[in-house]
């Protein structure tokens, strides 16, 4: 249970974990539970938990002041009594031991501590009915109402112990690729000779391994989801899944862009299915892999550590996406770091998956068939054997991690040393003896610092295995000594070296001369994208890809600028910006035109159609607000106050300049992952 006795304990706790302040006075003054608090639970609850105190008052400096609430043991029975109706509230998560009443400067305050719900209790709603805007999740430190759509995904969570065990009417063995069975089957040969599976026809053998099933109560047969998603054709993935998308991309630089130099997609020349994906992947994974080979009794061994947690991390992402979901399985390698990422949340919590002992595998039966070829780990090993793998190497511990807008799971593989020889004495050059003063802990959060442009309690917390509470003490000892500068608030807050600031207006527009690049000569590079910038580097430009093209070279401020076929490429920004259509690529600019023609056309246009033009107008560059007035034949003041901060709100814009949101020159870019088709 967690304890708060001062109010610079919940100042501590809001850095780790999600904390709501609501006043409780009651309109008689004695106190009451307040109608806001059942959309926080159930926020709280579909998310990541959180803590919401009664009888505190936030002010505009984000300070805490203890209001109080006066009959607490009162307004505790009440919240009991409704948060076991079920007709208002679907699931009690609290315990006794989950509501404390502390005593704070003379003043009681109720400390309510939200757990997040396990899978089989998810949504937790109001009112009797999860639809119709009674269920919640926690976004940019907001309630905000679920769509039918999310809520509709939770509910098949919920009942659904495996996705993929569904059969899909209307599909038979002409839908099944015939070479991608025979590689499998030949797989499970050299993996198992002798099999009994091997004797099977086609046919026989997908029943064996449940690509094809009977129900028994229904008496309904046919191709399982599984099946489909390993071994189907590309047009019948598309048909039972519209959403489908599998891409790899390699990328050349050690920094979030589009510009690949690798890539593969189904486009019609391969099966486009999970197995086919896998393999020809892994492939393109491990080649050039820089890991010296290991000598087992005197024998080569190619299948090194680093190499199992590689093959691990894709065949994990393959089996727990959840191909439902508007994100594609997503897969990067780069120069110092790979990538995978996958649609849907974890099942599990992090902690237990980093634990590992217990699975919740959303595709059973996918892991099941890549189990029977050898890939593929059993009962949870899964995360621990990437995690030991990369530790082997003695680089920086895996970052796994959570987006909940859209609902994806990251994981990001760096190759890089905990403590690099080059950052430490970079910093010890910066810093002088002040850095080597600070104690080991404290010299990994800045070396992490260094290395990553940002980084959060959490990402710290993974890194350093420090409790909480003293590494909030050590990160806020960090910011007061000039170590560490930072930047928004509670779990939101990020953390990076001084001078390594946000971009802004000034630096793309001009005046920009000796502000272009925080880094020094001798500097180590980002290595994960500038998560302040892109929302955690991995996903942040993985839309409509784009190829850097030549073109005119631009001098403003005395820095050279490159207009390409999206607009002006600066360095400052991962994508190219767009600030007029003058001069623009006339392909570009008759698209852009063509995409606005939907609402620029029309006097007026539902909200819902104008926020679709604008992101998908945003999705391959960043778009000054001028430009976006013009295109779509709205004021400037209605779209940032009606459509653009919503957007941003939502985390479904970015702004290319977020320490300046209300600047006249700011653009803005998509941060929706759901054109990589495109």
């Amino acid at each position: 249970m967690t304890t708060v006795s001062t109010l610079a304990d919940l100042e501590l706790l809001a850095e780790s974990v999600e904390v709501e302040c609501k006043l409780a006075a009651g309109a008689d003054g004695k106190g009451c539970v307040p109608k806001d608090f059942w959309p926080s639970y159930s926020a709280f609850a579909n998310t990541h938990g959180g803590l919401i105190v009664l009888g505190l008052r936030e002010t505009k400096d984000r300070r805490f002041v203890a209001e109080g609430v006066p009959d607490a043991e009162r307004v505790v029975a009440d919240l009991f009594n409704t948060v076991n109706n079920p007709q208002k509230v679907s699931a009690n998560l609290l315990t006794d031991r989950a509501v404390s009443r502390p005593v704070v400067d003379g003043k009681t305050l109720i400390v309510v501590e939200v757990p997040a719900a396990a899978r089989k209790l998810k949504p937790v709603f109001l009112n009797g009915n999860p639809f119709h805007g009674n269920t919640y999740r926690r976004l940019h430190e907001g309630d905000r109402h679920c769509d039918d759509e999310t809520v509709k995904r939770m509910l098949a969570e919920q009942i659904e112990d495996e996705r993929d065990n569904r059969i899909l009417p209307g599909f038979g063995m002409d839908d099944i690729d015939p070479d991608s069975l025979r590689i499998y089957r030949q797989m499970l040969r050299d993996e198992k000779p002798g099999h009994p599976f091997l004797e099977l026809d086609d046919f026989e053998f997908l029943g064996a391994l449940k690509g094809w099933r009977r129900d028994r109560q229904s008496g309904e047969s046919g191709v399982t989801l599984a099946g489909l998603l390993m071994f189907g054709r590309w047009t019948a993935l598309q048909d039972a899944l519209p959403h489908y998308f599998v891409d790899y991309q390699e990328r050349p630089e050690a920094r979030t862009e589009k510009r690949w130099v690798d890539r593969l997609v189904p486009d019609g020349s391969w099966s486009g299915n999970v197995f086919d994906f896998f393999r020809r992947v892994y492939r393109k994974l491990i080649t050039d892999l820089k890991v010296p080979f290991e000598l087992k009794h005197g024998q080569r061994q190619e299948d090194t550590p680093v190499h199992v947690a590689l093959r691990e991390a894709l065949v994990n992402t393959l089996v727990h996406a959840d191909y439902s979901g508007r994100v594609s399985v997503l897969v990067v390698k780069r120069p110092d770091m790979f990538g995978f990422r996958n649609p849907g949340g974890m099942r599990v919590s992090l902690d237990q998956a980093l634990r590992g002992g217990e699975s919740d595998c959303r595709n059973r039966l996918m892991h099941q068939m890549f189990l029977m070829i050898g890939l593929g780990e059993r009962m949870g090993s899964g995360i621990p054997r990437i995690y030991s793998g990369w530790s082997s190497a003695h680089w920086r511990p895996p970052s796994l991690y959570v987006k909940d807008e859209p609902e994806q799971t990251l994981l990001e593989l760096r190759m890089v040393d905990l403590l690099p020889e080059a950052v430490i004495n970079r910093l010890t050059s910066r810093f002088g003896p002040a850095f080597s003063g600070l104690h080991q802990a404290e010299r990994l959060i800045v070396a992490t610092a260094a290395i990553e442009r940002v980084v959060s309690h959490a990402r710290v917390a993974e890194i350093s295995g420090l409790h909480p509470h003293d590494l909030t003490l050590s990160l806020q000892h960090l910011v007061r000594e000039g170590f560490l500068v930072t930047d928004g608030r509670s779990r939101g807050t990020v953390y990076h070296l001084p001078g390594e600031q946000l971009p802004t207006p000034e630096q793309v527009f001009g005046d920009a001369e000796g502000l272009l690049s925080t880094a020094s000569p001798g500097a180590v590079p980002h290595t994960s994208g500038d998560g302040a910038r892109s929302s955690g580097g991995l996903t942040a430009s993985s839309g409509g890809l784009v190829q850097s093209s030549g073109g005119l070279v631009a001098s403003q401020g005395g820095v050279q600028r490159r207009n390409g076929p999206y607009g002006r490429e600066v360095p400052e920004l991962d994508r190219p910006i767009v600030d007029s259509l003058d001069g623009l690529d006339e392909t570009y600019r008759a698209e852009l035109l063509f995409t606005a023609d939907e609402v620029s056309s029309q006097g007026k246009s539902d909200r819902d159609v104008v926020e679709r033009t604008v992101l998908e107008l945003c999705d391959t560059s960043y778009l000054t607000l001028g430009v976006l007035a013009k295109l779509l034949g709205r004021s400037e003041e209605y779209l940032r106050k009606n459509v653009l901060n919503r957007l941003v709100a939502e985390k479904r814009l970015r702004r290319a300049f977020p320490s300046k949101p209300n600047d006249p020159r700011q653009a803005y870019s998509a941060n929706k992952d759901s054109k990589e088709a495109e």
